[in-house]
């Protein structure tokens, strides 16, 4: 087979809006409408290479396999399910109605193979894809997709750090948990993007850099960042303010973390800038997607085209220096935390020793959250009409009327978030939630309320449904960080339990070779079928976060289990 093209048949694409039917049923409009969705102009990063996030994270190996799934998506039946292996449509075989329409395999290698020279081999033969996350499963839904749970993190990064006493409680007792912090971050991707706005709607201030201005601009234009500063002291200047002034605002730098990182620790320990919180995105999962010291923008992908294995090696280079900053924050008092990019691993490969010394943010602030089930939920109105997202967030609140946390977001995210793509909302619930959310969906597309049906997915970070030491699985109480039984299980149960589409991928936003992970997505029609499907998926898909981690001896995932009656076999007769 010939190495995959990405400009033959190149052209913009949007996903249908309103209910008339492309394909036969919503149970393959959803994935059809879903898998356009992902490259709208809108939503991806380099739609024209098939590239939604993350540097090289694609929704399909190639336009021909574009065509052929769009097209086989279109002629399917009711009971017919369709195979996709990295990015390329297999076969199509008949199943039955409870089966998935679509199952997704991506990027996923033997062990010993399990490297990203071989993959980059595999990948030039036409033979593989980087499936990512979302973009490989069809549910990515623009930066929003991780601002809900980025908001989570940095709200319990200033809880932890205000009842240590190492922040002053705000005057004013609605301010938000970062009022009158200062947070340095790098990144303004796809999934970095997220960072301002989360960082702001929590009262903080932030200054987050990227060596590609336009997607600062980019975010600026989306209202995730709130201006962009290529001068270093009107940067400085202008977050100093904000964080003295303990209101939340977002700057972005345009810089090179690996250079910018140092200085400011510089002027921080002079007294010209006070850092209280350092974390990172930039996209260092792939050393060839972080742009190394002394190479320009401009000759970022000439460079790493050219020479993959001199870039890697001055790309780990870079990263030792900005996770030795990094490390210097933490020295000199600063809150710093690995943001799951793999940063540290690649610095240590860059030749810094001291690279694991602060911890990734799922052991340090996020871990209590999954031993409940809890993780990301989203959902996407296929109509294209941005009042069903008001209808279903008005009906979440009057579905857990006592969540105040879960209101706030809401009313924040209809107030601040603008759709990109198909309008679509995520919030974090959790075991038992999920299914009576699912069931509030169906039963609004069958009164009408909604005029399309709704489809529910998560990311792949979500509490069962991922082996990844570097970052959900980092560090567990068992050791049990790089067992993949788990994602694999929860990929088979999903696909068990009624789910419309379900993937299992490699690599991630940690890269190839360290991190199996597991996605699924169902649809809401209003059937009773659909109705069926959802309690069954929507209740198994959060049980296994917490049977994972009572296996892992996690005291409050066992409490979980026994409060909502989650039936674990060593546990029964106990």
């Amino acid at each position: 087979m010939a190495p995959a093209d990405f400009t033959t048949g190149t052209r913009p694409v949007k996903a249908p809006r309103g209910t008339t039917l492309t394909a036969k049923s919503w149970q393959t409009e959803a994935p059809l409408r879903m898998l356009m969705n992902n490259l709208d102009p809108e939503v991806a990063e380099r739609p024209e290479e098939l590239v939604v996030y993350g540097g090289t994270g694609r929704a399909v190996r190639s336009w021909a396999a574009f065509d052929a799934i769009t097209r086989t998506l279109e002629s399917m039946e009711a009971d017919e399910t369709l195979l996709v292996q990295s990015g390329k449509p297999v076969g199509v075989f008949r199943t039955n109605e409870w089966a998935p329409r679509v199952l997704l395999a991506n990027s996923n290698l033997v062990g010993d193979w399990a490297n990203w020279p071989e993959f980059r081999r595999l990948e030039a033969e036409g033979l593989m894809m980087y499936g990512q996350m979302t973009a490989g499963s069809w549910i990515y839904i623009g930066t929003q997709g991780i601002l809900q749970g980025t908001y989570e993190t940095f709200a319990a990064v200033g809880r932890k750090l205000r009842e240590a006493g190492r922040i002053p409680t705000p005057a004013d007792p609605n301010a938000g948990p970062l009022a009158g912090t200062l947070t340095l971050t790098g990144g303004c991707g796809g999934m970095g993007g997220a960072q301002p706005l989360a960082v702001s709607l929590n009262d903080g201030a932030c200054l987050i850099v990227d060596v590609d201005e336009s997607r600062l601009r980019r975010r600026v234009g989306k209202r995730y960042l709130d201006e962009v500063e290529t001068d270093l002291d009107t940067a400085i200047a202008k977050v100093q303010a904000a964080k003295n002034e303990g209101r939340g605002w977002s700057v972005g730098y345009v810089g090179n973390a690996a250079e910018v990182f140092p200085e400011l620790l510089r002027r921080h320990k002079a007294g010209e800038i006070t850092v209280d919180i350092v974390t990172d995105q930039t996209s260092a999962h792939d050393p060839l997607s972080y742009l190394p010291e002394g190479i320009t923008v401009d000759e970022w992908q000439s460079e790493a085209a050219a020479d993959p294995e001199t870039f890697t090696k001055k790309a780990q280079s870079s990263m030792a220096r900005h996770v030795e900053a990094m490390v210097d924050f933490q020295d000199a008092g600063a809150e710093v935390f690995d943001y799951g990019n793999s940063i540290r691993d690649e610095a240590r490969k860059g030749g810094y020793d001291r690279a694991f010394e602060f911890p990734g943010f799922v052991p340090a602030y996020i871990r209590p959250l999954f031993c409940e089930g809890l993780g990301p939920f989203r959902w996407v109105a296929l109509s294209g009409d941005p009042e069903d997202i008001a209808v279903t967030d008005a009906a979440i609140k009057e579905l857990f009327p006592e969540n105040k946390h879960l209101h706030k977001w809401l009313d924040a995210a209809a107030e601040r978030v603008e759709f990109e793509g198909l309008p679509a909302r995520i919030c974090w619930l959790g075991y038992g939630e999920r299914a009576k959310a699912g069931l509030m969906f169906n039963q609004l597309v069958k009164d009408g309320k909604v005029k399309a049906p709704i489809v529910i997915g998560r990311d792949h970070l979500d509490s069962g449904s991922v082996a990844s030491p570097y970052r959900e699985t980092e560090a567990m109480a068992d050791g049990s960080d790089a067992i993949a039984d788990w994602p694999m299980l929860n990929a088979l149960l999903n696909t068990a339990s009624g789910a419309t589409w379900v993937s299992l991928h490699h690599g991630g936003g940690v890269g190839i070779g360290r991190s199996i992970h597991a996605g699924q997505v169902s649809v809401a029609d209003g059937t009773d079928l659909a109705a069926q499907k959802l309690e069954r998926l929507l209740t198994n898909d959060p049980g296994m976060g917490v049977i994972r981690h009572v296996d892992a001896g996690y005291d409050r995932a066992v409490e979980v289990a026994k409060e909502r009656g989650v039936r674990i076999p060593m546990m029964e007769g106990n």
